[in-house]
């Protein structure tokens, strides 16, 4: 196995710039042919993807609002249930409602084929590291998908519903009607869910800062209320402009910067037990 790993080592420093440039266009073709793959699928499944997953929270029967009226009706407080959505979604340029299909399909084949994608990434970038940082990072597509899906469910069904209905119930004058724009609508969606899941990759961007060593733990404790501060205001351009859905996003982010502070100190407790190591080997 030592002797497999030195050979890949000793290949890899064999090769020119131009067979790195070729095995990175290899990685981007397969990368992009796999999004085209799920974007044609998403593309005939338009009745799903499109009626159900991109307009799914435009309608009553949503699965978050029809969760929360039945905690609205546990706990006795009907202001929870969000039983009507005041607003019509309508296509004011002829090519609207088509661009829009392309566009969605495209944003669920992205979304769909992330884990491939990423390992694609990594398959290019982890020969370029020593077998050290490679052991330390295994896992990697693994965690980073987790957390891509999980900020992706986040924005779809928690932070996109609460956004719309609080937008959809925004009046400036009772003669004024709300109609948006499929192109608004689906930008605002769209939006929500890859801001939210690409946020939610923080953790694993800390990880490697901190093994890296460009980070530590005290580094981010002191930086606490700052991370607030910015935090915040990223929160306050991914999303729409209301208080509540900056919050919303806000939040879970605070608790990833708190995971992202046990990981760098769990980090630096396993580096120091090394060196502790090394020096009495020494």
């Amino acid at each position: 196995m030592a002797l497999d790993q030195y050979r890949d080592e000793e290949e890899d420093e064999g090769m020119s710039f131009l067979d790195h440039l070729e095995q990175l266009r290899w990685h981007l073709l397969r990368s992009v042919a796999a999004v085209l793959i799920f974007t044609v699928a998403a593309f005939l499944a338009k009745s799903i993807v499109f009626g159900k997953v991109i307009l799914g929270p435009s309608k009553v029967s949503f699965v978050t609002y029809q969760l929360l009226c039945k905690i609205s009706d546990a706990l006795n407080i009907p202001a929870l249930c969000i039983d009507t959505l005041p607003f019509t979604i309508q296509s004011r340029q002829m090519t609207g409602q088509f661009s829009m299909h392309i566009t969605s399909s495209l944003v669920v084949g992205l979304v769909v084929a992330f884990p491939y994608l990423f390992w694609e990434i990594w398959r290019f970038i982890s020969p370029g590291l020593y077998s050290k940082e490679r052991q330390a990072a295994r896992g990697a597509v693994f965690f980073v998908s987790l957390l891509f899906f999980t900020g992706a469910a986040f924005g779809y069904f928690i932070l996109s519903p609460l956004s719309i209905n609080f937008l959809a119930n925004y009046q400036l004058d009772p003669s004024i009607l709300n109609e948006f724009d499929i192109t608004s609508y689906v930008t605002t969606v769209v939006m929500l869910v890859l801001a939210s899941a690409l946020m939610f990759q923080l953790p694993v961007v800390i990880y490697f800062l901190s093994m890296s060593g460009l980070v530590s733990a005290a580094m981010l404790r002191s930086y606490r209320r700052h991370s607030i501060v910015v935090i915040l205001v990223i929160s306050a351009i991914i999303t729409p402009p209301d208080v509540i859905s900056q919050i919303i996003i806000a939040m879970p982010i605070m608790v990833l910067y708190e995971t992202g502070i046990m990981i760098a100190k769990r980090l630096e407790k396993k580096r120091a037990l090394e060196e502790q190591e090394l020096s009495e080997n020494q």
